[in-house]
């Protein structure tokens, strides 16, 4: 099941999504280790580099959501990852003139951050029409395993990259990445579905938070989207934490460090080839109530981390058993989350989504970070690992079916045209389809048609 064809076409966005994501891997770390290598940034600028860039990218990508809803998507990957391209390479340029500043890298992790966004979530609109709705699951699969992958094998590559050939190589071999994937979307054959709104005036405001509106409204969107910016922000915010801890407290050599999160990235492989068959023997809602509990025990097990071999062993141990959890989970959480979003308002809600969660971690990690200053590391990551367990109160207790498709149309704002009394009457139909799929039904159907694109 999980490895039959999905078709040329597809094959070519999985290309994409692999060479961007494996130069994003070769890159991983690249901008903060040259803050520091090259400009002698302070601590202080490290974690300023770290999180505000992001903060702005997401930023300037909450007015990108409404804007790549009504175009063709297609167009706008290429586009985003021209312009990360584009942006990447300024820093070697500047590097070789002598010129290279912090702000510049500031900019830098801003629009990239900003591009991914807009990327993703077109992405995330443009997959529903490569595949079949039973294939769905199956491609978010593949995606998962090249993350993961791509997170094992290219951090230590580029490490060594980075200690042969300069500074700036992996920037430059994630810069040239972005060019082989907006290739890989180009080849990409066949007519895409023309937007509803193509044409039609300028984006309104109220449109900005329609992702938002959409994914409070649902029930069990509201409480997965809840849960997600809970696990997701405790588990990054730790990750910093982490790294003094093993580093400075407790002596592990760079090797070390670097091995105790390359080698459980293999658990990400074995969870994501998972997914289909977990979620065709026990059911959608089963899964992610089960494996979405089991994501929230293992962090608490970091804080017990002691010096040398043993400490290495809990690292590795507690990180595979979250990274297996994590990549059987999250084919199925976009799953559910493609199912249930209308394919009038995919890439808003998408957006949304990956907005707030940058916006969760960057808040936890600051407030980790403070914490970790007035008691100790180890202190915050025993409180993050007992506040996580009271994640799975958020998840949902009862399953919901899929919407239809005519529902899904029947609630796109586009069909409301420019008179307020269709407005008012479509946002009436949306109110009764949140009610509708609000009310407890069957077990959603199972196998890979319950599948979607995984957008973070």
């Amino acid at each position: 099941m999980a490895r039959r064809s999905l078709g040329r076409q597809f094959g070519w966005l999985w290309t994409s999504y692999a060479v961007s994501a494996y130069g994003s891997g070769l890159g991983f770390g690249a901008l903060p280790l040259i803050a520091v290598l090259v400009l002698h940034a302070s601590a202080v600028q490290v974690s300023a580099l770290s999180a505000v860039g992001p903060a702005v990218g997401a930023l300037i990508a909450l007015p990108l959501g409404p804007w790549v809803e009504f175009r063709h998507k297609r167009p706008v990957m290429i586009t985003m990852d021209l312009a990360r391209f584009a942006v990447m390479m300024t820093i070697p340029i500047a590097y070789a003139l002598g010129r290279l500043s912090f702000v510049q890298l500031m900019v830098v992790s801003a629009v990239t951050a900003a591009a991914k966004i807009a990327f993703t979530a077109a992405g995330g609109a443009y997959l529903k029409t490569l595949v079949q709705p039973e294939d769905l699951l199956v491609a978010n699969a593949r995606f998962e395993s090249t993350t993961w992958s791509s997170i094992a094998v290219g951090p230590p590559l580029g490490g060594a990259a980075i200690g042969l050939f300069g500074p700036v190589t992996t920037v430059v071999a994630d810069a040239l990445s972005y060019v082989f994937s907006a290739l890989a979307v180009a080849t990409i054959r066949g007519r895409e579905q023309p937007p509803r709104r193509t044409g039609r005036r300028r984006v309104r405001v109220g449109e900005l938070l329609d992702g938002w509106r959409h994914l409070l409204a649902h029930p069990g969107l509201r409480a997965l989207y809840l849960n997600h910016l809970l696990v997701s922000g405790l588990i990054m915010a730790t990750e910093p934490l982490l790294a003094v801890l093993l580093l400075r407290r407790l002596g592990f050599p760079p090797w070390q460090y670097g091995l105790a999160f390359a080698a459980p990235c293999v658990g990400g492989l074995i969870g994501s080839r998972l997914a289909s068959r977990v979620v065709a023997r026990y059911g959608q809602h089963r899964v992610l109530r089960t494996v979405g509990t089991l994501r929230a025990v293992w962090l608490i097990g970091l804080a017990f981390v002691q010096p040398g071999v043993v400490g290495l062993a809990t690292v590795i141990a507690v990180e595979f058993a979250i990274i297996i959890s994590m990549s059987l989970y999250n084919p199925v959480l976009a799953t559910y989350r493609l199912e249930r979003i209308p394919d009038d308002r995919v890439v808003r809600t998408l957006s949304a989504w990956s907005i707030s969660s940058n916006a969760a971690i960057a808040i936890l990690s600051a407030l980790g970070g403070l914490l970790a200053d007035v008691t100790s590391p180890r202190t915050a990551i025993t409180l993050a690992g007992l506040l996580i367990f009271a994640s799975p109160l958020l998840l949902p207790r009862r399953p919901d079916s899929p919407p239809t498709p005519d529902l899904a149309v029947a609630t796109g704002p586009q069909a409301a045209g420019d008179a307020p009394e269709a407005e008012q009457g479509h946002r009436l139909l949306a109110e009764v389809g949140h009610e509708a799929t609000a009310r407890p039904g069957p077990e959603p159907s199972v196998g890979p048609g319950s599948g979607g694109r995984h957008g973070d």
